[in-house]
């Protein structure tokens, strides 16, 4: 298998093909934490973040937003990549195992699928208010927040494009 074909097999366009993976880490009582967001301009802070979240266990799902669910979230103009883009440079990532798409406001429907151990959020939220804590709490899991790097956002980035144009 090429290096492409491996980054590949690591996107799942829908939850059921994602079921097999999911089923045989949990034989092999793999430690499956879960993160989520838009991801549209991959930089520094998104970097740190997505390490650290790995960290945390033997397995990082990452719950991908899909174009029309960040065009909800953050306008018309967003988001600038295109999911299968941001999905293939998050799979090539070598601590990301899984990406899944997720179309919903929220990935409440993808975290109950995955049932995660650890759900990992920003510090920006308390966890008590992290969609999927009553889900990672109820299966005796842990939620846990990470702080940002400072100075480093998509939004900001953009502007920035846009201010030096």
């Amino acid at each position: 298998m090429t290096k492409l074909e491996i980054i590949k097999n690591k996107i799942f366009t829908d939850k059921e093909s994602a079921f097999a993976t999911l089923q045989t880490w949990r034989f092999k009582e793999e430690t499956i934490v879960f993160t989520n967001g838009c991801f549209d301009i991959v930089h520094r802070g998104h970097l740190e973040y997505l390490a650290e979240a790995s960290n945390l266990g033997h397995k990082l799902v990452m719950g991908l937003n899909t174009d029309a669910s960040v065009q909800r979230l953050k306008g018309p103009n967003r988001p600038i990549n295109d999911e299968y883009s941001r999905a293939l440079l998050l799979a090539s990532l070598g601590f990301i195992d899984m990406v899944v798409f997720f179309d919903e406001e929220t990935p409440y429907d993808l975290i109950k699928f995955v049932q995660p151990d650890i759900l990992v959020k920003g510090s920006d939220y308390n966890a008590e208010d992290i969609v999927g804590y009553d889900i990672v709490k109820a299966k005796g899991g842990e939620i846990i927040t990470l702080d940002f790097i400072e100075g480093f956002s998509s939004t900001g980035i953009i502007n920035k494009i846009i201010n030096t144009h």
